[in-house]
């Protein structure tokens, strides 16, 4: 916490404990979810995607200004392959979560989404412990499938493409780290992954009605979801990942399905069983032992 001439203190994310900024970027992510879910009777997913996507890349572009400037001249071909790769993951992992939390409960979505990192996790640790812990969330998707509901084939099948989504994301997130640093890498990515689902926010908004649907209110929404869903967590964890081990933030992150499900439940009135959410825990659980037992 920085302290000015005059003695006032200066409160800024520095100054927040790095638990607490990672549990904030996960509630503002699953309430940008919660309110795109409530607009998709007025506007379709992927456009809803689009408009997520590209107020990340402005803002983030605005921040990342300078570095774009000297990208060619200061980075090589493989380099800009990767922020490519990134936002490419990018957009997959959007437009299938999207397309998965319009047929399925946000709980259940994103608890299934979890399966990506989950794998990402496994596959790096390489122990034999960590074949249970994949058991395990397994075992918490087929309950979830069978818990009831409003559960369909179709939604959790663009549930687990969000998770491949999601783990070609970490991959290719940690690759153009070390290649572009600061926020630029994720500036380039994000409009790859605007221009990547444009087509089909483009195409899904004249199938539905025509351009009278973006309104001032509609496009105002859609821009507060791409600020909850994007900036703003991005912005905490960036802060949070500066001063906490990668292992810490993995355990922390685990606790993304059962605020995703509250979320769900307060915010979209989306009740869940017993069973389900029992699914959700051992998926929690099963994150929880996996992350635990992969070296920092």
């Amino acid at each position: 916490m920085a302290v000015s001439s005059g003695g006032v203190r200066r409160v800024g994310l520095g100054s927040a404990p790095p638990s607490l900024l990672v549990l904030l970027g996960i509630l503002s992510v699953q309430i940008g979810a919660g309110f795109a879910k409530n607009l998709f009777g007025t506007l379709p997913p992927s456009a809803l995607v689009v408009l997520r996507l590209a107020t990340s890349a402005v803002v983030v572009g605005v921040m990342a200004r300078k570095g774009l400037r000297g990208l060619r001249e200061n980075h090589s071909r493989t380099d800009l392959a990767w922020a490519a790769a990134l936002g490419l993951s990018l957009a997959l992992m959007n437009f299938s979560i999207y397309q998965s939390i319009q047929q399925i409960p946000l709980g259940v979505a994103v608890t299934i989404e979890f399966l990506g990192p989950l794998l990402v996790a496994v596959v790096s640790s390489r122990r034999a412990l960590d074949l249970v812990w994949a058991a395990l969330a397994l075992l918490g998707v087929l309950l979830l499938a069978r818990g009831g509901g409003d559960v369909t084939v179709q939604g959790v099948l663009w549930a687990m493409l969000a998770g491949a989504g999601w783990a070609a994301y970490i991959v290719a997130s940690a690759a153009t780290g070390k290649r572009i640093p600061g926020t630029t890498g994720l500036a380039l990515a994000s409009i790859v992954g605007t221009f990547a689902v444009l087509p089909l926010g483009v195409g899904a908004v004249a199938a539905d009605g025509g351009w009278s649907v973006l309104t001032p209110h509609v496009l105002m929404i859609g821009v507060l979801v791409g600020l909850l869903s994007s900036v703003v967590p991005y912005t905490l964890e960036l802060e949070a990942l500066r001063r906490i081990p990668p292992r810490v933030f993995g355990i922390l992150m685990a606790l993304e399905p059962a605020v995703a499900a509250l979320v769900g439940v307060v915010l979209l009135g989306e009740v869940l069983s017993a069973l389900q959410w029992l699914a959700i825990c051992a998926v929690i659980a099963a994150c929880l032992g996996a992350t635990r037992t992969t070296k920092a």
